[in-house]
C-alpha cells in the first residue's frame, strides 16, 4: 500500500490561522456507536500536543447520524475532521487500511471510538519517535478499564494494568500473544511502505498479524511509567456496542488459529514437516508427563496430611 507523506491542518490557536503541517494522523473507526465517538472526539481535543488531523471511517453505519455529530462539535476539532462513510460494512482491517490512505501525515494511530487516552499520550509518543530514529513506532504503558453502562452512558467500574511485567516490544513475547494493543501504538506512516495495511482477510487479530510482521524487521519502542493508553472492555455487552475481544472472543481464537497455521505450513513448504512433528510429540508427551507429576506430587500430600491427622489423633 502507497501511502503519502505529508500533510496540512489549521493551527488551532485562536488569534492565527496560518497553516502549519499535522504531523500525527488519528483513524477513528467506528459504526452505530455516536456516544463512544463524540467521547472520542472529546478525548483526542484534550490532548497536550496539537499536530493532529483526524479520519473517521464509518464501517457500514448510520451516515446522517455520524454527520450530525460532526456538525456539532466545536470548529476547532471539526475542521480538523474528515468522514469516509463505507456504504456496507468492510471490516476492522479494511477500515484501518481506508483511513490511513486518507491521511497525508507522519505518524499515524488507531483511535477506536470506544478507547481512550491520557492527555499526554501524543505529546510523549512524538517526542519518542523524533529522539528515537530507529523506531518504527512506539507503545506505551496500558491499563485495561473496565466499564458499564449507565442512565448517562458508560461509567469506568474497574482498571487494571495490561501486561504490568512489560518493559519491551520484542518478536519472541508477540508470538505468543498481542502486546500491543491499537490505541497504545504510534508509528511512522512510511511503515506501511514497507511492510504493507493490514490484513483484510482477517476479521479480528489483524493488529497482532501487523505488529508481527512490523517486528520482525523493525524495533518498535517502550514508554514505561504512567499509563498513556486505556482500553475499555465492557464485559457481557455484544453487538454494535462490544468490545471486539470480549464480543468476538470467538472470532479471535478461529484468526488466531489461522495466522498461525498460515505461518507454519509456509516454515514447512521451505524446511519440511521434521521439526514441527517432533515438537508437537514431544510437547505433548512434557504436558502428560507434568500432569502425571502434579497428580502424583497431589497424592503424596494428601497421603502425609492423613498421616499427620493420625498421628495428631494418637497423642
Amino acid at each position: 500500500m502507497s501511502l503519502p507523506r505529508s500533510g496540512v491542518m489549521r493551527s488551532p490557536r485562536k488569534d492565527a490561522v496560518a497553516e502549519v503541517p499535522a504531523r500525527v494522523g488519528i483513524v477513528v473507526r467506528t459504526k452505530n456507536r455516536p456516544w463512544f465517538l463524540s467521547r472520542a472526539l472529546t478525548d483526542i481535543s484534550g490532548q497536550s500536543y496539537d499536530l493532529w488531523s483526524i479520519c473517521i471511517v464509518n464501517d457500514g453505519g448510520d451516515a446522517r447520524e455520524v454527520d450530525s455529530l460532526i456538525a456539532g462539535v466545536a470548529p476547532l476539532v471539526r475542521d480538523r475532521v474528515s468522514v469516509i462513510h463505507n456504504p456496507r460494512t468492510r471490516g476492522r482491517a479494511a477500515a484501518a487500511n481506508t483511513g490511513i490512505t486518507a491521511l497525508e501525515t507522519e505518524f499515524v494511530v488507531l483511535h477506536d471510538d470506544d478507547d481512550l487516552w491520557h492527555p499526554r499520550f501524543l505529546q510523549e509518543t512524538v517526542e519518542w519517535l523524533d529522539a528515537h530514529q530507529r523506531d518504527s513506532g512506539v507503545v506505551v504503558r496500558t491499563d485495561i478499564v473496565y466499564e458499564k453502562r449507565q442512565a448517562s452512558g458508560y461509567v469506568e467500574v474497574g482498571r487494571e494494568p495490561m501486561w504490568p511485567g512489560l518493559s519491551e516490544i520484542r518478536y519472541s513475547d508477540l508470538l505468543r500473544i498481542n502486546r500491543a494493543v491499537p490505541i497504545s501504538h504510534l508509528y511512522r506512516r512510511s511503515l506501511h511502505d514497507d511492510i504493507g495495511g493490514y490484513r483484510e482477510d482477517l476479521d479480528v487479530v489483524e493488529d497482532w498479524e501487523f505488529n508481527l510482521r512490523a517486528t520482525l524487521h523493525h524495533h518498535i519502542g517502550f514508554i514505561d511509567g504512567e499509563p498513556l493508553a486505556f482500553w475499555m472492555q465492557r464485559a457481557g455487552v455484544s453487538g454494535d456496542q462490544g468490545n471486539s475481544v470480549v464480543a468476538l472472543l470467538g472470532e479471535h481464537s478461529r484468526f488466531d488459529a489461522l495466522v498461525r497455521d498460515e505461518a507454519l505450513r509456509a516454515w514447512v513448504a521451505d524446511n519440511g514437516p521434521g521439526l514441527p512433528l517432533f515438537l508437537t510429540r514431544y510437547i505433548q508427551d512434557e504436558v502428560a508427563r507434568q500432569l502425571d507429576l502434579r497428580r502424583t506430587l497431589g497424592q503424596r500430600l494428601a497421603e502425609a496430611v492423613r498421616q499427620w491427622r493420625r498421628a495428631r489423633r494418637m497423642q
